[in-house]
């Protein structure tokens, strides 16, 4: 399996709405999600990256005050000078059970130190899941190509 690069995070009042039972802010969640994300991108390419796009958000359901939440991120597919990773996201619950409450892929693009592209290794699956993973990126891809 390829390399996860996990993120830990403890529901702050800051990180919430003012409802009666405080949920996280979505926009603090993707925050969380770009950083992780961007993490795993600059381990495999060895290199600074920029996010290129936000491909897929899925908000499966939410997470409140003092919940813990853990972050995982794997690299899935690999252009040339981009790379696409998927951030899962979980509620963790004391005793440890994970109950997902956010799924989301994003695309960066790898620079040098002109702040230009960089190529980035081949990414090669090695288990059937990471297989199928990469033929949903390049599906993905294709998608985010028809949009331009």
């Amino acid at each position: 399996m390829a390399s996860i690069t996990t993120s830990v995070q403890i529901v702050l009042p800051q990180h919430c709405n003012g409802n009666v039972t405080p949920r996280l802010f979505g926009g603090q969640l993707m925050a969380w999600i770009d950083i992780v994300g961007a993490v795993a991108a600059r381990r495999y390419a060895h290199s600074t990256v920029t996010t290129v796009c936000v491909d897929n958000l899925h908000f499966v359901s939410p997470a409140y005050l003092n919940d813990t939440v853990v972050q995982e991120a794997v690299v899935t597919w690999t252009g040339s000078t981009s790379l696409e990773v998927r951030v899962d996201s979980f509620v963790e619950q004391l005793g440890g059970e994970r109950k997902m409450v956010n799924r989301a892929y994003l695309v960066f693009v790898a620079l040098g130190e002109d702040n230009k592209p960089v190529p980035v290794a081949p990414f090669v699956p090695q288990t059937p899941a990471e297989q199928a993973e990469y033929e949903a990126a390049i599906a993905r891809r294709e998608v985010r190509l028809r949009r331009k």
